[in-house]
């Protein structure tokens, strides 16, 4: 029992740390630069954050539709905001098992392809931002040398792992969980590498990222600054790229502590870089959360029920066989 409540709240502790001492530091220079912020340029954030959600879902049901799972729009998005409501609440991203439990109560797709889909779509996200990240590093000036690596690794990694799943080919074995990853690796393979699939889903990650990124723009507007867009694409690069560590649920306090650290790093004042960056993420959770809220509605009384056995149990041996 403890080991199951410390797992929650150490890594929540954490994050309410770092958030207290981010906003301690600057306190007086923050309530003056709220008091300065434009509400409209909120509801445009909220707008463009929404709208990513959507794109997020179109780009689910096509990862999922290259493993011969057909949903719709409606579906793939609810699917999407629960687990990552989810993961606001639970450590290291154990709420995709949500989206996972979900496919399978349907009978839409087995624990093999859901968690295969989960793996495209991470692989997608990680090296697309950091492809941003990489773009963006020429133009802005200062950038401390450990960027490059934290940018250049992902890359790399998406890289060799696409070159692994290429010389593998399709294999079989009588062993059963080493059956389990071959044919994971083959869905991934089947979802993720030919060229319409490299093109759709490549396509629509750079348009969900460019999104994601706008909000953060949006926000910076909202507050009468004028930080250069390759700034502003940068910190989104860093702050994801770091919350990818799933140190704290939902990457709480480490992705604004890294938004903040890199506006800082490019000449703006403490209080401005944190109160972006906290505002930022605060929108897109909050976003996140009325979602996931909605979408607990849209799929009914039984996602509660799968919410917590995702928390609880995760997935078993026995759940990962073929029905």
């Amino acid at each position: 029992m403890w080991r199951r409540v410390s797992a929650v709240v150490i890594p929540t502790l954490i994050a309410c740390g770092i958030l207290a001492y981010m906003l301690w530091r600057v306190w007086d220079d923050l309530v003056v630069t709220l008091v300065h912020a434009d509400p409209l340029y909120l509801a445009i954030a909220v707008l463009v954050c929404a709208i990513a959600w959507v794109m997020r879902g179109w780009r689910y049901r096509s990862i999922l539709g290259g493993l011969a799972v057909r949903i719709g729009l409606v579906f793939s998005t609810a699917c999407i905001l629960l687990s990552q409501t989810a993961n606001l609440i639970v450590p290291a991203r154990l709420g995709d098992l949500v989206r996972i439990f979900i496919l399978k109560h349907e009978n839409l797709a087995t624990y093999s392809q859901g968690v295969s889909s989960l793996v495209v779509e991470r692989i997608f996200d990680v090296v697309t931002i950091a492809l941003l990240g990489l773009l963006a590093l020429p133009f802005v000036i200062g950038t401390p040398e450990w960027f490059l690596p934290l940018i250049a690794v992902p890359i790399v990694g998406g890289a060799v792992f696409a070159a692994f799943l290429l010389l593998m080919g399709d294999r079989h074995s009588e062993n059963r969980y080493l059956g389990i990853v071959y044919r994971m690796l083959a869905e991934i393979r089947e979802a993720s590498l030919n060229a319409r699939a490299l093109l759709v889903l490549g396509a629509s990650s750079i348009a969900i990222w460019l999104a994601d990124i706008l909000v953060c723009a949006v926000v910076v507007l909202m507050f009468g600054e004028s930080i250069p867009f390759m700034v502003v694409v940068l910190a989104i690069v860093i702050g994801n790229l770091v919350k990818a560590v799933p140190i704290t649920p939902g990457g709480v306090g480490t992705y604004e502590f890294a938004l903040a650290v890199t506006f800082e790093l490019a000449g703006t004042a403490p209080a401005t870089a944190t109160v972006i960056a906290v505002v930022d993420h605060l929108i897109k959770n909050l976003v996140t959360l009325v979602g996931g809220i909605g979408s607990l509605y849209y799929f009914g009384d039984w996602s509660v029920h799968l919410m917590k056995r995702s928390f609880h149990e995760g997935l078993s041996r026995e759940e990962l066989r073929e029905p």
